[in-house]
């Protein structure tokens, strides 16, 4: 697992094609939910309980889709089992409303 320092105010950097995610999750919420971003956090709600890291297992399988992905391509970096985690999505093809007009690095074309 790669860690990935996101510098300034920002809840996210890129890394290649790779969108690295600092999260502030919220384990047993009444909905599950994208927040806004708390300083240099994403917030993130799931209706999942914090037993043994599967509510963080949920809100990956929660988050998903919003981002264009399977499951086998969002890395848990580090917060398994807390509430503060990194998350690292591999080549999203979306993003939720909270990332504004981000857009990806452009990628080289294959030779």
């Amino acid at each position: 697992m790669q860690r990935k320092n996101i510098t300034g105010d920002s809840f996210f950097c890129w890394d290649g094609d790779t969108l690295v995610v600092n999260i502030l999750g919220k384990p047993s919420a009444k909905r599950d939910a994208i927040g806004e971003s708390q300083g240099n956090q994403l917030r993130v709600s799931v209706k999942a309980a914090p037993e043994n890291g599967k509510a963080t297992d949920y809100m990956v399988r929660f988050l998903a889709p919003h981002f264009g992905l399977r499951v086998a391509d969002i890395e848990v970096v580090f917060g398994q089992e807390n509430v503060n985690k990194q998350l690292r999505f591999k080549a999203p093809t979306q993003l939720p409303e909270v990332f504004g007009n981000t857009a990806p690095p452009a990628t080289r074309p294959s030779r």
